[in-house]
């Protein structure tokens, strides 16, 4: 329990700042948006588990503080707060008063961006689950044989550009001409900035660059700490659009995500400290495979409505399969099967 001490802590005081706001009703929202963050969410925090398992204790704890400020205040208020702004031209403190009192234009605006921002998480997601995929390097495959031979097309050059690019050419091909160029933009956008903190991760960790500086980077782990961050906005970007559909008071929804966000924290540090990963040893597998899905949903979500809990189920039926597959191997590799 004392992995999760700090996410209690928060809760209550979120749900204290609720009540104040919006009353009994007002938590109670707040905790069910927190409840449904967390759902939506395990598949981040097992992802999480296998890059900050990499990092020092240093700054996996960042990740538990400093990450937290970033996750909720930046990437489920301020972030939003920025694309309505983009997307309308009004300046950030106009549309920050509209989010406080007026906040169903705010939420038709932020829905009117769904198209950016799905192609954006989209294509980034898809980028996580390509390169899992495609790596070469992967010894355990959870899916036998298929997954062997999709690790052996690893050695094709930029294979997960390509079939990303490719993806995204043929999705926004199926939108309306009035937003195919905003959905491509936006999912180019995604592949670069996926690209480009994957090649300067490779940079740092080159010890040819200088020893010194790459044993630095290294420690501290900069560029997985960046990637983590990156990652968990890209998963953050449906539920705050899928939070007006409870309730368009912005406070209570960034409290109760920011319930949801500490605990996916607390429970990927948990996953670390306890060897999770090491022990149910296809659950890595299982989470990348849902973020397969999750990026496939945010595409198809740029022209079919897709319910999130098609999301959720998805997400919790692959990941209780690789515990149960993980189960199994580790009961055939005691028995020497």
């Amino acid at each position: 329990m004392q992995h999760f001490r700090l996410s209690f802590i928060v809760t209550a005081l979120c749900l204290a700042i609720a009540i104040y706001w919006g009353g009994i009703m007002g938590a109670f929202i707040a905790l069910i948006l927190g409840v449904l963050e967390v759902s939506l969410s395990f598949d981040n925090a097992v992802v999480n588990a296998s890059i900050l398992k990499r990092m020092d204790e240093r700054w996996q704890q960042y990740f538990l503080t400093w990450g937290i400020l970033i996750a909720v205040f930046g990437m489920r208020l301020l972030f939003p707060i920025a694309i309505v702004s983009v997307a309308t031209g009004i300046g950030l403190f106009g549309v920050t008063d509209m989010a406080l009192h007026d906040p169903a234009t705010y939420a038709r605006h932020l829905t009117d961006s769904h198209v950016e921002i799905a192609a954006f998480g989209g294509m980034f997601l898809l980028m996580v689950f390509f390169s899992f995929i495609f790596d070469e390097g992967k010894e355990l495959h959870w899916l036998g044989t298929i997954e062997e031979k999709m690790s052996g097309f690893g050695k094709l050059e930029s294979i997960e550009i390509i079939l990303a690019l490719g993806l995204l050419l043929f999705t926004q091909s199926l939108l309306p001409e009035a937003i195919r160029l905003e959905a491509l933009v936006a999912g180019v956008a995604g592949v670069i900035l996926y690209v480009i903190v994957g090649s300067l991760s490779a940079l740092f960790e080159d010890e040819e660059e200088g020893e010194e500086l790459a044993e630095v980077l290294k420690k501290g782990s900069v560029m997985s700490f960046l990637y983590l961050e990156v990652l968990d906005a890209s998963f953050s970007f449906d539920g705050v659009i899928g939070a007006f559909a409870i309730t368009q008071d912005v406070v209570i929804i960034m409290l109760g995500l920011a319930i949801g966000a500490m605990f996916v924290r607390s429970l990927t540090v948990y996953l670390v400290r306890q060897g999770t990963l090491d022990e149910y040893v296809f659950l890595e597998h299982g989470a990348h495979y849902a973020i397969g899905v999750l990026a496939a949903i945010m595409l198809l979500s740029m022209n079919h409505h897709i319910p999130e809990v098609v999301t959720g189920l998805v997400g919790a039926i692959l990941i209780g399969l690789s515990v149960y597959s993980s189960i199994l191997y580790k009961k055939q590799q005691a028995e020497g099967i």
